[in-house]
């Protein structure tokens, strides 16, 4: 407990005097009649009045110094505490192509990775986590951060109109990964590379990407989407923004795939449905954590209003005594 105006609290020894005055004021009271002894009523029992005649005097002094406690505005304490806590840096960097639009996931790949990857992140309280979306091009939705529901939200509004989907640059959406993570505080670092098929565009190679990733020292967890079977996919829109369709032959490139998780420490993984990729991320969730220091902080609090409404039933309780069971004559 602190207080925002510790100065109020000298006014306490003024409780010092008001004391020793009504002390002082009690035994120079006298009876106005005098009579020759007091022996015949020596035997006769004291009123409970008499025991509570100091009742009223110690209401008053008890709410002037809840009054005081008010006035000094007493508060709960801001602090900063320093603490450890197991995590990681992790940026998921998610194929945002036309492909991703096929249903052999329900709903779509796109969606089924979305919900999946929302689910992963809610379940990393502790870890920093970014997030990188890519096509022909690639570009950060979300930079690294501890605010995991931003980030959900981020993950949510992805959409096929945010980058070209009409090819796949799984080199550059590996840099931008990199970039973002590589000069975070944690030791360990991994990115989850996640794409159902193959490098077709971009100018940075996978495997150039992958020999950034191993000199920084940052895994790369890949993920290949979609099932080995033809499958219908959109390869436009039309003028009036319905999807344009095409039989296609999976394009998935799963040893490019295993070469970049090879040579950067991760591992490559093969999901081919919904509940497959939920176990994937399960067993990525099962990574090793490392300890990173966090600061914390205490927000100061008001804490005067239990003392304020104290005073307030004191100074009425003595008010409400005053004028009833303790009342003098003359008052």
């Amino acid at each position: 407990m602190t207080f925002a105006n510790p100065g109020y609290l000298v006014l306490l020894i003024l409780l010092i005097p008001a004391i020793l005055f009504y002390i002082w004021k009690q035994k120079r009271a006298y009876a106005t009649l005098q009579i020759p002894s007091v022996s015949p009523f020596a035997k006769v029992p004291k009123s409970w009045k008499e025991y509570l005649r100091h009742v009223n005097f110690a209401l008053l002094l008890s709410a002037f110094t809840l009054v005081i406690i008010v006035m000094a505005r007493p508060q709960s304490s801001d602090s900063w505490s320093q603490s450890s806590t197991e995590g990681i840096d992790i940026v998921l960097t998610m194929d945002v192509s036309y492909s991703m639009n096929t249903e052999d996931f329900k709903p779509n790949r796109l969606e089924a990775a979305k919900e999946v990857a929302s689910n992963f992140v809610s379940g990393r309280s502790n870890d920093n986590i970014g997030m990188v979306i890519f096509g022909k091009e690639s570009y950060t939705l979300c930079p690294m951060t501890s605010d995991h529901t931003v980030l959900a939200n981020m993950v949510e509004s992805i959409s096929f109109d945010l980058v070209d989907g009409t090819q796949t640059a799984i080199g550059n959406g590996l840099v931008t990964g990199l970039n973002r993570i590589r000069h975070g505080e944690a030791k360990s670092k991994v990115v989850i590379l996640l794409t159902d098929g193959s490098n077709n565009a971009g100018d940075v190679a996978p495997h150039d990407a992958a020999a950034v990733a191993q000199s920084l020292g940052i895994r790369v967890y890949t993920i290949g989407v979609g099932t080995d079977k033809d499958f219908e996919q959109v390869v436009g829109y039309d003028m009036f923004g319905l999807p344009i369709k095409q039989m296609v032959k999976p394009d998935l490139d799963e040893d490019l795939l295993r070469s970049i998780a090879g040579k950067t420490g991760g591992r490559y993984f093969r999901a081919t449905s919904k509940d497959k990729l939920t176990s994937i991320f399960k067993e990525i969730d099962q990574m090793e954590k490392t300890k990173m220091s966090v600061r914390e902080f205490s927000r100061r609090e008001e804490e005067f209003l239990p003392y304020a409404l104290a005073a307030i039933f004191l100074l009425m309780l003595h008010c409400l005594f005053r004028q009833t069971l303790l009342r003098s004559i003359p008052s």
